[in-house]
């Protein structure tokens, strides 16, 4: 048996996780972003996943990008506080206020001692 070929050469989702990870904590967004995209093509829907490339299209400025990358793990999981925080911060960022007070509301809700939940909510403030 013969290695070597194409597949053996092909990173696994979780190495490409693990480099995308990297990457972010290194805030190399757009490098992460890539990385990650390749490791959600092979694990689709994995929140993880998602995740880290929600937080890395947040970081490059592709709010709409990110909404969706954290949306879809809020419809797999509604009680994903997490989320539903990226969701805000990425709706808040596109203007659609209503939509991200719900979400911070949510991420406050389910994870009411996380003061980062809390403050992001009181910057809206009651005319969002």
């Amino acid at each position: 048996m013969q290695s070597g070929g194409p597949a053996d050469e092909r990173e696994s989702a979780y190495e490409l996780f693990q480099r995308g990870s990297r990457m972010l904590a290194e805030r190399h967004p757009g490098a992460a972003a890539v990385l990650l995209e390749r490791a959600l093509a092979l694990e689709p829907g994995k929140a993880s996943i998602l995740e880290a490339l929600g937080q890395a299209y947040y970081n490059v400025g592709s709010h709409a990008l990110a909404a969706d990358r954290f949306a879809a793990i809020v419809d797999a999981d509604p009680l994903a506080h997490y989320a539903h925080f990226g969701l805000g911060l990425s709706r808040a960022r596109l203007g659609d206020h209503r939509a991200a007070r719900r979400h911070l509301r949510m991420a406050v809700f389910l994870k009411p001692e996380n003061e980062s939940y809390r403050q992001a909510l009181a910057r809206l403030g009651d005319a969002a």
